[in-house]
């Protein structure tokens, strides 16, 4: 492929954040974009084995597809999977698929094993493209295309599935596999850190070879998690060049760095350090991407919800997170409603039809929508990440914002956390749930934190946030929180001893069991003042 002149570059890249801004005028064009996905998925379901035996049919209504199909979780999915991966054609859709997406297993630790097919893969370049022309959309340029884009993500090395032979297929990471199929323009003129430094397993050795490659090249956008970027800020500049001064934040080293992409874990905990780390004028911009598909991105400033991506394949629904139980799923059907019938304020568990086959399938995330049109919501949590100690229903994103309030306020800076119920015997005898909290702090605050100090200030921050919480504390019903300081470095040890170090793993903020945190408790000591 030509090297494109940059003043063609820069046309191009003009022209289509015009033709972005366009669409997004289009305030409430987003209900009929879903009805033509509608039609579109169904039809190419209704070609298939497992679809056709569950009732779908080319044509078919949304009513009829509502009573028919019901909500499926993985394990439902799970057998016509494998069917797919052993080189059956026509399961869940059309045609044979090459690419299987394993998940990191954040939530359950069960890995999931996710298809990917040509017709998939077209609907992640495409809404990635829409995602970063919604940045140049809000910043009123297209600079951003000048530089290459850093993308801190999974490794391109993928493997073969040895028992499904003569088919050939593959497993890895979605977004190395994703990587791997970049348009070609992309790939040549974009796409960094190269692709012998993606296929790295290693995460230690590809940082490395991240901070070798990169200090001297013309970066304008990273991307990644934010623990993640604030361990290759850290490598960057202690690996800065003597005689030339020790760099204070990345736009020192890329003076034409502009843009952070950020998603899949909320930002809140790490903004301010980011923003010092980074550099004063970079944009953050955030996306809402998921092994199932890409939902939605930034499209105004930042609070206001992201855009949900109505037209590049995907066909959504919502289950009212007040009607959601995981055990009668096959039963909820009814209560799913379209784009067309969600309301602001609700939480939702997010149900997806995707060029994958997957058909209203319950992917575990809760979603609250903030404006209909256009159609904008917030990432919440997850359904089966949730405190119930006591009926209380505290999702991640409350618990997230009432540790930000408290570190804010006392200028105390959060490096890892997490939340899990747990159950004490009380005066009377009473077995009551309460939140015990693990928190990993910065060291070198100017206040020092104390147990429980934190202690008083996160339960009267969660009693702001959520009304149950705050009835069943006045009522009795549960026992205040409790803080365990730990020192620092044990969740690093956690990650690495679940081999979760590296890429696109995070440490899950809240389990409705206490899975996670007996196994904290078995490798840290903690003190309370």
């Amino acid at each position: 492929m030509p090297v494109w002149p940059k003043s063609f570059y820069t046309f191009g890249a003009n022209l289509l954040t015009a033709g972005a801004e366009w669409r997004l005028r289009q305030k409430r064009a987003s209900v009929g974009a879903q009805e033509r996905t509608f039609a579109v998925l169904t039809t190419h379901l209704a070609a298939t084995s497992f679809w056709r035996s569950a009732g779908v049919v080319e044509n078919m209504s949304y009513a009829t597809f509502q009573a028919r199909v019901a909500p499926r979780g993985y394990e439902q999915f799970a057998p016509a999977i494998e069917r797919m991966r052993r080189g059956e054609a026509d399961v869940l859709w059309p045609g044979q698929c090459a690419f299987f997406a394993v998940s990191a297993g954040t939530t359950t630790g069960a890995v999931k094993c996710l298809p990917v097919t040509e017709e998939m893969l077209g609907h992640f370049r495409r809404a990635s493209l829409d995602a970063l022309l919604y940045y140049t959309v809000r910043v009123k340029h297209a600079a951003v295309f000048r530089g290459r884009h850093l993308l801190l993500g999974g490794s391109t090395a993928l493997t073969p599935l040895a028992d499904v032979k003569p088919h050939l297929a593959y497993a890895g990471d979605l977004g190395g596999i994703a990587t791997l199929n970049l348009p070609p323009w992309v790939e040549k003129h974009l796409a960094e850190p190269g692709t012998a430094i993606a296929q790295m397993d290693d995460w230690g050795a590809r940082l490395d070879a991240i901070v070798q490659r990169t200090r001297s090249l013309d970066i304008t956008l990273l991307s990644g998690l934010p623990t993640w970027v604030l361990h290759l800020a850290a490598a960057l500049r202690a690996d800065s060049a003597p005689g030339k001064g020790r760099i204070t934040n990345l736009q020192g080293l890329w003076p034409n760095f502009e843009c952070f992409v950020h998603g899949g874990s909320p930002i809140g905990p790490f903004q301010e350090e980011l923003r010092a780390v980074l550099g004063p004028t970079v944009t953050f911009h955030e996306v809402y991407p998921a092994a199932e598909g890409f939902i939605a991105a930034q499209d105004v400033e930042a609070g206001l919800g992201l855009r949900l991506m109505a037209d590049t394949g995907i066909f959504y629904e919502f289950l009212p997170l007040a009607d959601f139980d995981e055990s009668r799923l096959e039963q909820l059907g009814p209560k799913v409603v379209p784009l067309g019938g969600v309301k602001v304020g609700v939480d939702y568990a997010l149900l997806l039809t995707t060029p994958a086959g997957l058909a209203r399938y319950v992917i575990g995330d809760v979603v609250r929508f903030t404006s209909l049109a256009p159609p904008r919501l917030i990432y919440v949590g997850r359904t089966k990440l949730q405190l119930n100690a006591g009926g209380e229903r505290v999702v991640e994103k409350e618990i997230t914002d009432a540790l930000m309030a408290v570190c804010r306020r006392h200028g105390w800076t959060i490096v890892n956390f997490h939340v899990a119920p747990l159950f004490v015997t009380s005066l009377t005898g009473q077995n009551r749930g309460r939140h015990e909290w693990w928190i990993e702090l910065r060291p070198g605050t100017v206040t020092t934190p104390t147990g429980p100090l934190i202690e008083a200030e996160l339960d009267v921050e969660l009693q702001k946030l959520n009304d149950t919480y705050q009835a069943k504390r006045k009522g009795g019903h549960l026992e205040a929180p409790i803080v365990r300081l730990v020192m620092p470095g044990i969740f690093e040890h956690w990650l690495r001893f679940q081999k979760k170090w590296g890429g696109l793993y995070k440490m899950p903020r809240c389990r409705s069991d206490r899975l996670i945190a007996d196994e904290l408790a078995q490798i840290t000591t903690f003190g309370r003042e």
